[in-house]
Protein backbone atom coordinates (compact mmCIF):
# COMPACT_ATOMS: atom_id res chain seq x y z
CA UNK A 1 0.00 0.00 0.00
CA UNK A 2 1.26 3.77 -0.77
CA UNK A 3 -0.06 6.80 -2.06
CA UNK A 4 0.12 7.52 -5.54
CA UNK A 5 -1.19 11.15 -6.11
CA UNK A 6 -2.18 12.50 -9.63
CA UNK A 7 0.87 13.58 -12.08
CA UNK A 8 0.02 17.36 -11.13
CA UNK A 9 0.08 18.14 -7.65
CA UNK A 10 0.66 20.27 -5.32
CA UNK A 11 0.81 19.65 -1.07
CA UNK A 12 -0.74 23.23 -0.21
CA UNK A 13 -3.82 22.03 -2.28
CA UNK A 14 -3.59 19.03 -0.72
CA UNK A 15 -3.30 19.78 3.32
CA UNK A 16 -5.18 23.38 3.04
CA UNK A 17 -6.96 24.00 0.26
CA UNK A 18 -8.73 20.42 0.18
CA UNK A 19 -9.90 21.22 3.64
CA UNK A 20 -12.14 24.44 2.51
CA UNK A 21 -13.50 21.92 -0.25
CA UNK A 22 -14.39 19.71 2.51
CA UNK A 23 -16.53 22.70 4.47
CA UNK A 24 -13.92 22.92 6.61
CA UNK A 25 -13.43 26.44 6.12
CA UNK A 26 -14.65 27.72 9.91
CA UNK A 27 -12.75 24.94 11.69
CA UNK A 28 -9.84 26.59 14.08
CA UNK A 29 -6.87 24.79 12.23
CA UNK A 30 -4.20 26.76 14.87
CA UNK A 31 -4.24 28.35 18.64
CA UNK A 32 -1.73 30.19 19.31
CA UNK A 33 -0.66 32.82 21.67
CA UNK A 34 -2.68 35.58 19.43
CA UNK A 35 -5.45 33.54 19.54
CA UNK A 36 -7.01 31.50 16.88
CA UNK A 37 -7.06 30.73 13.07
CA UNK A 38 -9.52 29.16 11.26
CA UNK A 39 -8.50 26.70 8.27
CA UNK A 40 -10.22 29.84 6.36
CA UNK A 41 -7.89 32.29 7.93
CA UNK A 42 -4.74 30.28 7.04
CA UNK A 43 -5.67 30.27 3.22
CA UNK A 44 -5.88 33.96 3.44
CA UNK A 45 -2.78 34.48 5.56
CA UNK A 46 -1.02 31.92 2.65
CA UNK A 47 -2.42 33.67 -0.30
CA UNK A 48 -1.18 36.70 0.92
CA UNK A 49 2.39 35.59 1.73
CA UNK A 50 2.51 33.73 -1.91
CA UNK A 51 1.20 37.32 -3.53
CA UNK A 52 3.72 39.38 -1.84
CA UNK A 53 6.62 37.18 -2.14
CA UNK A 54 5.83 37.10 -6.28
CA UNK A 55 5.23 40.59 -5.92
CA UNK A 56 8.82 40.63 -4.50
CA UNK A 57 10.19 38.51 -7.39
CA UNK A 58 10.00 35.21 -6.32
CA UNK A 59 9.34 32.12 -8.96
CA UNK A 60 8.01 28.42 -9.09
CA UNK A 61 11.20 26.39 -7.88
CA UNK A 62 13.09 29.70 -6.28
CA UNK A 63 14.31 28.34 -3.15
CA UNK A 64 12.60 30.64 0.24
CA UNK A 65 14.30 30.35 3.30
CA UNK A 66 11.67 30.65 6.34
CA UNK A 67 13.50 31.45 9.77
CA UNK A 68 10.50 32.32 12.47
CA UNK A 69 9.56 31.15 15.24
CA UNK A 70 5.96 28.93 15.51
CA UNK A 71 3.55 31.50 14.76
CA UNK A 72 0.78 31.36 12.23
CA UNK A 73 2.86 33.14 9.96
CA UNK A 74 5.44 30.26 9.67
CA UNK A 75 2.03 28.39 8.50
CA UNK A 76 1.02 30.93 6.37
CA UNK A 77 4.42 31.05 5.00
CA UNK A 78 5.05 27.45 4.07
CA UNK A 79 1.86 27.05 2.28
CA UNK A 80 2.57 30.25 0.74
CA UNK A 81 5.73 29.66 -0.74
CA UNK A 82 4.39 25.69 -2.18
CA UNK A 83 1.45 27.36 -3.71
CA UNK A 84 3.68 29.86 -5.57
CA UNK A 85 5.89 26.18 -6.75
CA UNK A 86 8.56 27.59 -5.08
CA UNK A 87 10.57 25.55 -2.51
CA UNK A 88 10.72 26.09 1.21
CA UNK A 89 13.76 25.50 2.89
CA UNK A 90 13.63 25.65 6.96
CA UNK A 91 16.17 26.99 9.64
CA UNK A 92 16.54 27.68 13.21
CA UNK A 93 15.45 30.76 14.04
CA UNK A 94 17.91 31.36 16.60
CA UNK A 95 21.01 30.21 14.61
CA UNK A 96 24.51 32.86 14.78
CA UNK A 97 25.60 34.67 11.59
CA UNK A 98 28.21 32.67 10.97
CA UNK A 99 26.30 29.49 10.72
CA UNK A 100 23.59 31.31 9.20
CA UNK A 101 25.97 32.68 6.68
CA UNK A 102 26.44 28.92 5.73
CA UNK A 103 23.06 28.18 5.24
CA UNK A 104 22.99 31.46 2.70
CA UNK A 105 25.56 30.23 0.73
CA UNK A 106 24.99 26.21 0.85
CA UNK A 107 21.07 26.82 -0.50
CA UNK A 108 21.23 29.90 -2.50
CA UNK A 109 18.22 31.11 -1.46
CA UNK A 110 16.94 34.58 -3.27
CA UNK A 111 14.33 35.61 -0.33
CA UNK A 112 14.62 35.31 3.44
CA UNK A 113 11.53 35.40 5.78
CA UNK A 114 12.80 36.39 8.59
CA UNK A 115 10.93 37.76 12.25
CA UNK A 116 11.67 41.12 13.45
CA UNK A 117 13.55 40.11 16.62
CA UNK A 118 15.92 37.45 15.21
CA UNK A 119 16.40 40.14 12.19
CA UNK A 120 20.33 41.48 13.22
CA UNK A 121 21.78 38.04 12.86
CA UNK A 122 20.45 37.15 9.13
CA UNK A 123 21.00 40.91 8.18
CA UNK A 124 24.38 39.94 9.37
CA UNK A 125 25.13 37.13 7.44
CA UNK A 126 23.75 38.20 4.43
CA UNK A 127 25.58 40.77 3.90
CA UNK A 128 28.78 39.04 1.62
CA UNK A 129 26.05 36.48 -0.27
CA UNK A 130 25.61 37.99 -3.76
CA UNK A 131 22.99 35.38 -4.54
CA UNK A 132 20.39 36.76 -1.73
CA UNK A 133 17.79 39.45 -2.50
CA UNK A 134 15.89 40.43 0.30
CA UNK A 135 15.01 40.03 3.82
CA UNK A 136 11.15 39.62 4.41
CA UNK A 137 10.79 40.85 7.70
CA UNK A 138 8.23 39.25 10.03
CA UNK A 139 6.65 40.98 12.93
CA UNK A 140 7.51 44.35 12.80
CA UNK A 141 9.88 46.86 9.99
CA UNK A 142 13.32 47.30 9.35
CA UNK A 143 14.53 50.05 7.45
CA UNK A 144 15.45 49.21 3.74
CA UNK A 145 13.50 45.81 3.98
CA UNK A 146 10.29 44.77 2.95
CA UNK A 147 8.00 44.38 5.85
CA UNK A 148 5.87 41.35 5.22
CA UNK A 149 2.82 42.85 7.94
CA UNK A 150 2.76 45.88 5.57
CA UNK A 151 2.56 44.52 2.24
CA UNK A 152 -0.13 42.15 3.51
CA UNK A 153 -2.40 45.24 3.63
CA UNK A 154 -1.91 45.40 0.15
CA UNK A 155 -2.40 42.62 -1.63
CA UNK A 156 -5.48 40.37 -2.20
CA UNK A 157 -6.54 37.10 -0.03
CA UNK A 158 -6.96 35.45 -2.92
CA UNK A 159 -4.38 33.10 -5.16
CA UNK A 160 -4.41 30.42 -7.62
CA UNK A 161 -2.28 27.50 -6.31
CA UNK A 162 0.59 26.50 -8.64
CA UNK A 163 0.02 23.36 -10.23
CA UNK A 164 3.46 21.80 -9.65
CA UNK A 165 4.63 17.98 -10.63
CA UNK A 166 4.39 15.90 -7.78
CA UNK A 167 7.48 14.77 -8.22
CA UNK A 168 8.68 18.26 -7.51
CA UNK A 169 11.15 19.59 -4.69
CA UNK A 170 8.30 20.83 -2.04
CA UNK A 171 10.93 21.03 1.33
CA UNK A 172 14.35 20.82 1.62
CA UNK A 173 15.03 18.87 5.22
CA UNK A 174 18.58 19.15 7.29
CA UNK A 175 20.18 15.81 8.62
CA UNK A 176 21.16 16.03 11.96
CA UNK A 177 24.35 17.41 11.15
CA UNK A 178 25.61 15.22 14.71
CA UNK A 179 29.19 14.65 12.33
CA UNK A 180 29.55 17.97 10.58
CA UNK A 181 27.56 20.32 8.44
CA UNK A 182 24.12 19.38 7.84
CA UNK A 183 22.92 18.37 4.76
CA UNK A 184 19.89 19.44 3.11
CA UNK A 185 17.86 16.44 2.19
CA UNK A 186 15.39 17.10 -1.44
CA UNK A 187 11.54 16.08 -0.51
CA UNK A 188 9.20 16.34 -3.09
CA UNK A 189 5.29 16.90 -2.86
CA UNK A 190 4.53 12.91 -3.25
CA UNK A 191 6.52 12.11 0.01
CA UNK A 192 4.50 14.18 2.31
CA UNK A 193 1.82 12.99 1.09
CA UNK A 194 2.50 9.61 1.21
CA UNK A 195 3.81 9.14 4.82
CA UNK A 196 0.76 11.17 6.10
CA UNK A 197 -1.35 8.58 4.56
CA UNK A 198 1.00 5.85 6.08
CA UNK A 199 2.02 6.69 9.05
CA UNK A 200 0.04 9.64 9.88
CA UNK A 201 -3.80 8.06 9.33
CA UNK A 202 -2.70 4.67 9.03
CA UNK A 203 -0.45 3.51 12.11
CA UNK A 204 -1.00 6.64 14.53
CA UNK A 205 -4.67 7.34 13.85
CA UNK A 206 -4.65 11.31 13.76
CA UNK A 207 -8.32 12.23 13.87
CA UNK A 208 -10.65 15.79 12.85
CA UNK A 209 -11.15 16.03 16.86
CA UNK A 210 -7.39 15.83 17.63
CA UNK A 211 -5.40 18.96 18.75
CA UNK A 212 -1.37 18.48 18.50
CA UNK A 213 0.90 20.36 21.24
CA UNK A 214 4.75 19.65 19.74
CA UNK A 215 8.07 20.29 21.87
CA UNK A 216 10.17 20.63 19.16
CA UNK A 217 9.66 23.43 16.72
CA UNK A 218 8.44 23.56 12.90
CA UNK A 219 11.76 23.86 10.89
CA UNK A 220 12.19 19.95 12.50
CA UNK A 221 10.79 17.93 10.18
CA UNK A 222 9.34 15.49 12.88
CA UNK A 223 7.23 18.63 13.93
CA UNK A 224 6.87 19.96 10.79
CA UNK A 225 4.65 16.70 10.06
CA UNK A 226 3.29 15.99 13.35
CA UNK A 227 2.43 19.47 14.36
CA UNK A 228 1.60 20.83 11.46
CA UNK A 229 0.65 18.51 7.78
CA UNK A 230 -0.63 15.58 9.82
CA UNK A 231 -2.79 17.44 11.75
CA UNK A 232 -4.21 19.53 8.58
CA UNK A 233 -4.35 16.55 6.84
CA UNK A 234 -7.89 15.87 8.93
CA UNK A 235 -8.56 19.23 9.72
CA UNK A 236 -7.60 19.12 13.74
CA UNK A 237 -5.96 21.72 15.11
CA UNK A 238 -2.27 22.99 15.82
CA UNK A 239 -1.27 24.64 19.04
CA UNK A 240 1.60 26.73 17.87
CA UNK A 241 3.84 28.72 20.75
CA UNK A 242 7.29 30.63 19.67
CA UNK A 243 8.95 30.66 23.51
CA UNK A 244 11.43 27.56 23.81
CA UNK A 245 9.99 24.88 24.96
CA UNK A 246 10.33 23.97 28.86
CA UNK A 247 8.84 21.76 31.20
CA UNK A 248 7.08 24.73 32.57
CA UNK A 249 5.70 26.22 29.57
CA UNK A 250 4.45 22.85 28.11
CA UNK A 251 2.72 22.16 31.60
CA UNK A 252 1.61 25.55 30.74
CA UNK A 253 0.43 24.47 27.12
CA UNK A 254 -1.11 21.21 28.11
CA UNK A 255 -2.89 23.45 31.10
CA UNK A 256 -4.82 25.43 28.35
CA UNK A 257 -4.93 23.91 25.18
CA UNK A 258 -5.97 20.13 26.37
CA UNK A 259 -4.08 18.69 23.97
CA UNK A 260 -5.11 14.94 22.84
CA UNK A 261 -1.44 13.74 20.82
CA UNK A 262 1.82 15.52 22.54
CA UNK A 263 4.66 15.09 19.92
CA UNK A 264 8.02 14.30 22.41
CA UNK A 265 11.34 13.97 22.60
CA UNK A 266 13.76 11.72 24.69
CA UNK A 267 15.28 14.86 26.18
CA UNK A 268 11.84 16.59 27.24
CA UNK A 269 10.29 13.41 28.28
CA UNK A 270 13.48 12.89 30.83
CA UNK A 271 13.23 16.65 31.95
CA UNK A 272 9.30 16.18 32.07
CA UNK A 273 9.55 13.11 34.58
CA UNK A 274 12.00 14.31 36.58
CA UNK A 275 10.61 18.01 37.54
CA UNK A 276 9.37 18.60 40.99
CA UNK A 277 5.84 19.41 40.01
CA UNK A 278 5.46 16.57 37.86
CA UNK A 279 2.38 15.16 40.44
CA UNK A 280 0.73 18.15 40.55
CA UNK A 281 0.40 17.74 36.53
CA UNK A 282 -2.66 16.70 34.75
CA UNK A 283 -2.07 15.13 31.17
CA UNK A 284 -5.85 13.29 31.19
CA UNK A 285 -6.28 14.79 27.81
CA UNK A 286 -3.59 13.37 26.44
CA UNK A 287 -4.78 10.20 24.26
CA UNK A 288 -1.26 9.36 23.55
CA UNK A 289 2.05 10.89 22.68
CA UNK A 290 5.49 10.44 20.45
CA UNK A 291 8.78 9.97 20.69
CA UNK A 292 11.12 10.34 18.05
CA UNK A 293 14.56 12.64 17.00
CA UNK A 294 16.75 10.46 19.30
CA UNK A 295 16.35 7.07 20.93
CA UNK A 296 14.55 6.40 23.73
CA UNK A 297 15.95 4.49 26.29
CA UNK A 298 13.73 1.67 27.83
CA UNK A 299 14.12 3.33 31.54
CA UNK A 300 12.90 6.37 30.23
CA UNK A 301 9.73 5.00 28.87
CA UNK A 302 8.72 3.18 31.76
CA UNK A 303 9.06 6.21 33.57
CA UNK A 304 6.96 8.21 31.58
CA UNK A 305 4.05 5.54 31.58
CA UNK A 306 3.99 5.81 35.10
CA UNK A 307 3.87 9.29 35.85
CA UNK A 308 1.69 10.06 33.37
CA UNK A 309 -0.44 6.44 32.47
CA UNK A 310 -0.34 8.16 28.47
CA UNK A 311 0.81 5.56 25.93
CA UNK A 312 3.89 6.60 24.36
CA UNK A 313 4.44 5.47 21.00
CA UNK A 314 8.39 5.34 20.08
CA UNK A 315 9.39 5.21 16.47
CA UNK A 316 12.29 5.95 13.95
CA UNK A 317 12.38 8.00 10.86
CA UNK A 318 14.56 10.04 8.71
CA UNK A 319 14.29 13.41 6.93
CA UNK A 320 15.76 11.15 3.83
CA UNK A 321 12.14 8.95 4.10
CA UNK A 322 10.36 11.74 5.26
CA UNK A 323 9.41 11.20 8.93
CA UNK A 324 8.54 7.75 10.59
CA UNK A 325 8.74 4.40 9.11
CA UNK A 326 9.23 2.20 12.41
CA UNK A 327 6.61 3.05 15.37
CA UNK A 328 4.69 1.71 18.07
CA UNK A 329 1.35 2.27 17.56
CA UNK A 330 -2.03 3.04 19.96
CA UNK A 331 -2.79 -0.16 21.67
CA UNK A 332 0.24 -2.17 20.50
CA UNK A 333 3.38 -0.88 22.52
CA UNK A 334 6.76 -2.74 23.06
CA UNK A 335 8.91 -0.33 25.61
CA UNK A 336 12.36 -0.57 24.47
CA UNK A 337 11.78 -0.84 20.71
CA UNK A 338 10.98 1.47 17.99
CA UNK A 339 7.92 -1.20 16.98
CA UNK A 340 7.56 -2.57 13.63
CA UNK A 341 7.41 -1.22 10.28
CA UNK A 342 4.57 1.00 8.90
CA UNK A 343 2.38 -0.72 5.98
CA UNK A 344 3.55 0.50 3.07
CA UNK A 345 7.68 0.34 3.67
CA UNK A 346 9.84 -2.58 3.36
CA UNK A 347 12.74 -2.81 5.57
CA UNK A 348 15.54 -4.71 5.91
CA UNK A 349 18.19 -5.34 8.52
CA UNK A 350 21.62 -6.28 6.30
CA UNK A 351 25.50 -6.80 6.90
CA UNK A 352 27.57 -4.46 4.78
CA UNK A 353 27.18 -6.51 1.74
CA UNK A 354 23.52 -5.86 1.75
CA UNK A 355 22.64 -9.21 3.01
CA UNK A 356 19.90 -10.18 4.96
CA UNK A 357 20.87 -10.81 8.59
CA UNK A 358 18.77 -13.35 10.72
CA UNK A 359 16.18 -12.36 13.01
CA UNK A 360 18.05 -11.26 16.44
CA UNK A 361 20.93 -10.31 14.90
CA UNK A 362 22.31 -6.20 14.73
CA UNK A 363 22.82 -4.81 10.92
CA UNK A 364 22.39 -1.73 9.00
CA UNK A 365 18.77 -0.39 8.30
CA UNK A 366 17.48 -0.29 4.65
CA UNK A 367 14.10 1.20 3.96
CA UNK A 368 12.14 1.47 0.40
CA UNK A 369 8.80 3.36 -0.21
CA UNK A 370 7.05 5.93 -1.84
CA UNK A 371 8.62 8.48 0.47
CA UNK A 372 12.04 8.38 -0.69
CA UNK A 373 13.92 11.61 -1.00
CA UNK A 374 14.98 12.89 -4.45
CA UNK A 375 18.88 13.23 -2.60
CA UNK A 376 21.16 15.40 -0.86
CA UNK A 377 21.92 18.87 -2.77
CA UNK A 378 25.67 19.11 -3.76
CA UNK A 379 26.64 16.37 -2.44
CA UNK A 380 26.29 13.31 -4.99
CA UNK A 381 28.99 11.10 -3.02
CA UNK A 382 27.08 10.78 0.15
CA UNK A 383 23.71 10.07 -2.25
CA UNK A 384 25.77 7.65 -4.44
CA UNK A 385 26.49 5.71 -0.31
CA UNK A 386 23.10 5.90 0.50
CA UNK A 387 20.70 6.04 -2.51
CA UNK A 388 20.72 2.80 -3.74
CA UNK A 389 17.57 2.27 -6.13
CA UNK A 390 14.56 2.24 -4.59
CA UNK A 391 16.42 1.42 -1.20
CA UNK A 392 17.92 4.09 1.22
CA UNK A 393 21.25 2.89 3.31
CA UNK A 394 20.36 5.00 6.74
CA UNK A 395 22.97 4.06 8.64
CA UNK A 396 21.57 2.92 11.71
CA UNK A 397 21.89 0.01 13.38
CA UNK A 398 19.01 -2.10 14.54
CA UNK A 399 17.76 -5.61 15.20
CA UNK A 400 14.78 -6.96 14.22
CA UNK A 401 12.95 -10.45 16.27
CA UNK A 402 10.85 -13.58 15.05
CA UNK A 403 7.83 -10.60 15.57
CA UNK A 404 9.02 -7.94 13.59
CA UNK A 405 9.71 -5.92 16.42
CA UNK A 406 12.93 -3.37 16.07
CA UNK A 407 15.40 -2.23 18.63
CA UNK A 408 17.82 0.67 17.71
CA UNK A 409 21.27 0.05 18.51
CA UNK A 410 22.91 2.86 17.53
CA UNK A 411 24.43 4.54 14.27
CA UNK A 412 26.67 2.46 12.73
CA UNK A 413 29.41 5.08 13.24
CA UNK A 414 29.24 5.31 17.04
CA UNK A 415 29.26 1.42 18.08
CA UNK A 416 32.42 0.56 19.85
CA UNK A 417 34.26 -2.41 19.62
CA UNK A 418 35.18 -2.97 23.23
CA UNK A 419 37.32 -5.74 24.41
CA UNK A 420 36.78 -7.26 20.93
CA UNK A 421 32.66 -7.29 21.50
CA UNK A 422 30.35 -4.59 19.77
CA UNK A 423 29.09 -2.25 22.60
CA UNK A 424 26.19 -0.22 21.75
CA UNK A 425 26.15 3.25 23.38
CA UNK A 426 22.46 3.69 24.12
CA UNK A 427 22.99 0.54 26.35
CA UNK A 428 25.01 1.65 28.81
CA UNK A 429 23.20 5.34 28.71
CA UNK A 430 19.92 3.49 29.73
CA UNK A 431 21.73 2.02 32.46
CA UNK A 432 23.24 5.07 33.90
CA UNK A 433 19.71 7.00 33.51
CA UNK A 434 18.71 4.09 36.00
CA UNK A 435 20.70 6.00 38.88
CA UNK A 436 18.96 8.50 40.47
CA UNK A 437 22.00 10.74 40.68
CA UNK A 438 21.85 11.33 36.47
CA UNK A 439 20.16 13.48 34.68
CA UNK A 440 20.99 13.33 31.10
CA UNK A 441 24.17 11.62 29.54
CA UNK A 442 25.84 10.87 26.17
CA UNK A 443 28.65 7.44 25.83
CA UNK A 444 30.87 8.51 23.11
CA UNK A 445 34.17 5.96 22.35
CA UNK A 446 37.04 7.64 23.15
CA UNK A 447 40.95 6.55 22.26
CA UNK A 448 43.04 5.35 25.44
CA UNK A 449 46.78 6.04 25.58
CA UNK A 450 47.54 2.76 24.06
CA UNK A 451 45.28 3.85 20.70
CA UNK A 452 42.28 1.07 21.96
CA UNK A 453 38.75 2.71 21.77
CA UNK A 454 36.75 2.63 25.41
CA UNK A 455 33.52 3.84 26.23
CA UNK A 456 33.65 6.97 28.00
CA UNK A 457 30.46 8.86 29.36
CA UNK A 458 29.86 12.36 29.79
CA UNK A 459 26.64 13.05 32.49
CA UNK A 460 24.55 16.00 34.10
CA UNK A 461 23.95 15.09 37.46
CA UNK A 462 20.82 15.86 39.48
CA UNK A 463 23.83 16.98 41.84
CA UNK A 464 27.45 17.20 41.76
CA UNK A 465 28.95 15.34 44.77
CA UNK A 466 32.91 13.83 45.73
CA UNK A 467 33.63 10.25 44.02
CA UNK A 468 29.85 10.38 41.97
CA UNK A 469 31.99 9.62 38.82
CA UNK A 470 33.49 6.46 40.79
CA UNK A 471 30.06 5.48 42.03
CA UNK A 472 28.83 5.26 38.30
CA UNK A 473 31.60 3.71 36.72
CA UNK A 474 30.24 0.76 39.32
CA UNK A 475 26.92 0.97 38.65
CA UNK A 476 27.55 0.38 35.61
CA UNK A 477 29.65 -2.60 36.28
CA UNK A 478 27.28 -3.79 38.49
CA UNK A 479 24.24 -3.95 35.94
CA UNK A 480 25.98 -4.63 32.36
CA UNK A 481 28.72 -6.81 31.40
CA UNK A 482 32.00 -5.56 32.95
CA UNK A 483 33.34 -4.43 29.74
CA UNK A 484 30.59 -1.94 29.28
CA UNK A 485 31.61 0.41 31.80
CA UNK A 486 32.88 3.94 31.08
CA UNK A 487 36.20 4.24 31.56
CA UNK A 488 35.79 7.65 32.24
CA UNK A 489 32.72 9.72 33.39
CA UNK A 490 33.20 13.24 32.92
CA UNK A 491 30.41 15.75 34.74
CA UNK A 492 28.75 18.44 32.62
CA UNK A 493 26.49 21.27 33.15
CA UNK A 494 24.54 20.59 29.51
CA UNK A 495 25.15 18.18 26.96
CA UNK A 496 26.16 20.40 23.80
CA UNK A 497 23.21 20.14 21.05
CA UNK A 498 23.47 20.32 17.00
CA UNK A 499 21.02 22.85 15.17
CA UNK A 500 18.04 20.67 15.52
CA UNK A 501 18.58 20.10 19.44
CA UNK A 502 20.39 16.71 19.23
CA UNK A 503 23.24 15.78 21.14
CA UNK A 504 26.29 16.80 18.94
CA UNK A 505 28.27 13.54 19.18
CA UNK A 506 30.52 14.54 17.31
CA UNK A 507 31.71 17.49 19.65
CA UNK A 508 31.65 15.06 22.96
CA UNK A 509 34.20 12.67 21.12
CA UNK A 510 36.23 15.77 19.67
CA UNK A 511 36.76 16.71 23.43
CA UNK A 512 40.25 16.01 25.02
Amino acid sequence: MTFQPPESFNIADHFLDARLREGLGEKIAIRSNDGELTYAGVQALANRFANVLQAHGAEPENRILIALPDIPEYVGALFGILKLGSVVVMVNPHLKAADIAWFYEYTRAKIVIVHHDSFDEFAAAANDVPSLKKLLVVGGAREGHPSFDSSARLVSDKFETVATHRDDAAIWLFSGGTTGKPKAVVQSHTSFANTTELYAKGAIGYRESDITLSVPKLYFGYATGSNLLFPFSVGATACLFPERCTPETLFEKIAKHKPTILINVPTMINHLVSHPAVKDQDFSSLRLATSAGEALPEELHHRWKNEFGVELLDGLGTAEMWHVFITNRPGAVKPGTIGQAVEGFDVRVCDDEGNDVPANEVGVLRVRGNSLAIGYWRNMEKTKAHFHGEWYVTGDMVRRDEDGWFTYCGRSDELLKVSGKWLSPGEVENCLLQHPAVKECAVVGKADENGLIKPRAYVVATEKREGLEGELQQFVKENLEPYKYPREVLLLDDLPRTHLGKVDRADLRKRP
